[in-house]
């Protein structure tokens, strides 16, 4: 039976990831940046000043919602997105593309984030723009809306349109169990196990507690844990990472040389051929940018329509800041800690280490903090790891929501919460690799949904950069709704109503 799995998951497997659908994913970012005139790069300053900046200028960004509002902060759910994508990708996937495709692989790895930064905003912007309220008024957005609601409304496509968003929220929960959950609790009991001798048992039970404790409380209750998570893990493995970095500074030009020519299988210093050809490099830094960073899949899309924002450049944004945090920040540093601790031969990119994964990593940082470098790639997973269940939880809820009935989701929160148990016990080899199935099979319809609706991302974002950036007296566009069009708009009017009254 379970050789019949691997079979078909293979043969699936080499279907989604393979040439056509990578050439989607490069093909979607690719278009999209062409129909935004390339926002990533030339509005660059805008998107950093509106997303990380105004963490720090901006009070409303980071404000709680009240209690009687469903939504989120911009913050929540930039952090609630964050926790679901930065993983076990960022060291796990690393150094996996390292091992199996070469130095090159990172800069490959770069290019589908570059792109997927476009990718990702649109997938926000659309989401933002289709999402509707459901029976307990919180806002609910994701591929399956804007593929049912927004291709489905175009000419001949309601029925493709709605298959399509039925299939996208079943390979959906499919992978919330899968890379959002087992297999994240598989590596976190693996590494605890290694690294501190903690029973595989012990870590599951405490798992579920903690779990059903955040899951089971809903939205508002995963995001006030992410957002407090996310910052501590991310500059706690960011200073470690540069702390190993410095050490080894002076190997960091070779390091990106050897980068840059095993993207494009060019002869080494050494008369070798660097890497293992353009096409393995490739490959595996396409598949493991994908699953790091998320950039196509529609994931991370479902936790940013719950913000409370309304404009959809806006959150589009905060889109574009995540695929740089995860893949550009995070993941390139993890690189340049393997690539710089001597374990890589950087004239030829053979593995100098018959080590995999994650102890690759810890096995470059004890280079510098010996036999707690383990110890700190660890706590790193458990902390990645564990917030990427937290925000899988919840796509994996509005997908179950969006087929079932929002009522149905308590049962699905449920039997998530129990299969932490299965995640922490089991040998899932196998569910590395349907992991990346169903991510795979996430991504299809996902992006034949941003390709048809390019033009609207266009519209919407010429419509933005004429109101915010250039003072054009030009109407809004905020909702594919009428209802919710008109419920923003007032909205913002009251608001400015009381900005001048408390100016005056």
């Amino acid at each position: 039976m379970l050789e019949t799995i691997t079979s078909i998951n293979g043969t699936v497997n080499g279907v989604v990831w393979g040439p056509v659908g990578l050439a989607l994913l490069f093909g979607t970012g690719l278009v999209m940046t062409v129909r935004t005139g390339g926002f990533q790069f030339g509005r660059f300053g805008h998107w950093m000043k509106n997303t990380i900046g105004a963490i720090f200028t901006n009070k409303n960004v980071t404000a709680h919602t009240t209690k009687e509002d469903m939504a989120i902060s911009q913050f929540q759910s930039l952090c609630t997105a964050l926790a679901a994508t930065i993983g076990t990708g960022n060291i796990v996937g690393v150094a996996t593309a390292i091992i199996s495709g070469g130095p090159g692989a990172i800069f490959w790895m770069w290019v589908m984030a570059i792109l997927g930064m476009m990718t990702n905003y649109s997938e926000n912007v659309l989401g933002i723009f289709y999402r509707r309220k459901n029976e307990k008024g919180e806002w609910s957005g994701g591929a399956m809306y804007y593929l049912a609601d927004g291709l489905g409304a175009k000419k001949g496509c309601k029925t493709l349109g709605r298959v399509l968003a039925v299939l996208f929220s079943c390979f959906c929960v499919l992978a919330s169990f899968g890379i959002g959950n087992m297999s994240q609790i598989n590596s976190i009991a693996g590494n605890m196990n290694t690294a501190f001798s903690i029973p595989n048992v012990v870590t599951g039970i405490a798992l579920v507690i903690l779990s059903a404790l955040v899951i089971l409380g809903g939205l508002k209750r995963v995001a006030a844990v992410t957002e407090k998570i996310v910052p501590a893990m991310a500059v706690m493995y960011i200073v470690g990472a540069l702390i190993v970095v410095g050490a080894h500074f002076t190997a960091i030009p070779a390091a990106f040389a050897a980068i840059f020519k095993g993207a494009f299988a060019l002869p080494a210093a050494g008369g070798g051929i660097l890497g293992y050809g353009v096409s393995q490099a490739i490959t595996w830094g396409f598949k493991r940018g994908a699953f790091s960073n998320e950039a196509g899949l529609g994931s991370s899309v479902m936790v940013h329509s719950s913000s409370n924002v309304r404009e959809p450049v806006q959150q589009g944004m905060w889109g574009i800041f995540e695929v740089f945090a995860d893949t550009i920040v995070v993941c390139t540093l993890t690189a340049l800690v393997v690539l710089t601790s001597g374990f890589v031969d950087l004239d030829t990119g053979r593995m100098l280490s018959d080590v995999q994964g994650s102890a690759l990593v810890g096995q470059a940082f004890s280079t510098v903090f010996g036999h707690y470098g383990p110890k700190f790639i660890a706590v790193s997973i458990l902390l990645f790891a564990y917030s990427t269940v937290l925000g899988w939880s919840h796509y994996g809820t509005k997908a179950f929501e969006y087929l079932f009935g929002t009522k149905a989701s308590v049962g699905y929160k449920v039997v998530f919460v129990g299969m932490v148990m299965v995640g922490a016990t089991m040998k899932l080899g196998l569910a590395w690799d349907l992991s990346d199935t169903f991510n795979g099979l996430m991504m299809l319809p996902n992006l034949i949904g941003v390709l048809a609706l390019s033009g609207t991302v266009a519209r919407i974002t010429k419509n933005y950069i004429d109101r915010r950036l250039h003072g054009k007296n030009v109407a809004p566009l905020w909702s594919a709704f009428e209802e919710y069009q008109r419920e923003e708009e007032a909205q913002e009017a009251a608001e400015v109503q009381l900005d001048k009254a408390a100016n005056e």
